[in-house]
This record gives C-alpha cells, sequence and structure tokens, in this order.
C-alpha cells in the first residue's frame, strides 16, 4: 500500500473522529455547567453526589468508562449491545468530559468577588440575571486557557474509540499498519492529530483575544 492509499484510507476515519471531538463538546460543555451548578447546590446531599460523581469519573480511566457504558447493560441487566458504537461513545466521552468542565466551570465561579453579587442585588438584578448576565462572561473569559488544555486532550482522547472497534482515524491506521506490518500509518495519525491540535490553538487564540476587552 502506497503512502498516498494510506492517507486516502485514514482519512474515510477523519469524519468520525471530528464527529467524535464535535459531539463530545456540544453535550460535555453545556452539562459541566450544570454539574457546577449542582456542585454549588444548597443541599448537602446533592453536593456530596455530584462529587462522587466528578471524582469516580476524573478517578477512572476513559477507557474504562468506554468499556462500562457500552457492554455493561448486557452484563448487568442481559440487555442487547447495540452495534452503533458512536452513541456509546458519544456518552462516555460526554460524561467524563463533562466532570472535567465542571471543575474548571466551578473555579472560574468561585474566583467572581462576592461583592458583585450584592451590587447586582442592589440594582435589582434576579439571581439568575446576575450569573447570566454579570458572572458568566465573566467566568468564560477566566476559564478559556483550562478549556484550550481539556479541548486539546479531548482531540487525542478520541483515539480511545479504538477500544469500542469504533472505526475512527487511528482505528483505520492500527489496521492498516497490522496488515502492512508498517510504522507510517501511526506517523500519518500524529500528524493529523497534531494539525487538529493546531486548528484548536488557533480557534481558541481566536477566543481569547476577542474576550481581552480590557487590554
Amino acid at each position: 500500500m502506497t503512502l498516498t492509499s494510506m492517507i486516502l484510507k485514514m482519512s474515510e476515519g477523519l469524519g468520525r473522529t471530528c464527529a467524535i471531538f464535535f459531539l463530545t463538546l456540544l453535550f460535555s460543555l453545556p452539562l459541566g455547567l450544570v454539574v457546577a451548578a449542582l456542585r454549588r447546590s444548597r443541599f448537602a446531599a446533592v453536593r456530596m453526589l455530584t462529587r462522587m460523581y466528578i471524582s469516580l469519573l476524573r478517578g477512572t480511566p476513559l477507557m474504562l468508562q468506554l468499556l462500562v457504558v457500552a457492554y455493561g447493560p448486557f452484563y448487568l441487566f442481559g440487555m442487547s449491545v447495540s452495534r452503533n458504537k458512536l452513541v456509546p461513545t458519544i456518552i462516555a466521552f460526554a460524561l467524563n468530559y463533562a466532570a472535567y468542565f465542571a471543575e474548571i466551570y466551578r473555579s472560574g465561579i468561585e474566583s467572581i468577588p462576592q461583592g458583585q453579587y450584592e451590587a447586582a442585588s442592589v440594582l435589582g438584578y434576579s439571581r439568575g440575571q446576575t450569573f447570566f448576565r454579570i458572572v458568566l462572561p465573566q467566568v468564560v473569559k477566566r476559564i478559556l486557557p483550562s478549556i484550550t488544555n481539556e479541548v486539546i486532550t479531548l482531540v487525542k482522547d478520541t483515539s480511545l474509540a479504538f477500544t469500542l472497534a469504533y472505526m475512527e482515524m487511528f482505528s483505520i491506521g492500527k489496521q492498516i499498519a497490522n496488515s502492512q506490518s508498517s510504522f507510517m500509518p501511526f506517523i500519518i495519525a500524529g500528524v493529523f492529530y497534531y494539525v487538529m491540535n493546531l486548528v484548536v490553538a488557533f480557534v481558541m487564540s481566536r477566543f481569547e483575544s476577542a474576550m481581552a476587552y480590557y487590554r
């Protein structure tokens, strides 16, 4: 197999890799905000359960979580295993990254001075208006570097989908490498991931520049 044919073959899985990436962000970013809100709940039981969720998802390997989501229902309840591997892949990725994003959100929210909440209350803002109009824009600006790090990690973690035999780019490259006894597919995959992360870093740097409105 020539280098060109390897690249073309692996590019077929690039769309699936991008699907994992974008769908994970689509679900995990808002879910992380919900988890962060529950983490700061007034109810001790809710806070405890949320802390357990975050601790469990951050303390166990993503590969293990993929296997649990995909095959856990079969072993625990005898349910049939879905042949569509994208759904359990996205569920596991979204739950995992939501835990990380939740802690990033929480750190950003807690960095806002209490005086801003008090001032908003004096001006007649409700709690919801205070959060979405005053607090959240500042939080987004402060947490962008940390979010960027997680998004870059996500690009690389998409390769873990091979655990469920989901034929994304890395899985196809691994298959070609085994059949051709060649290391070249792994080099090609590395270049693909590097370029994707360059694009992510560029886009996020533009966001950071746009949010730097006090400079």
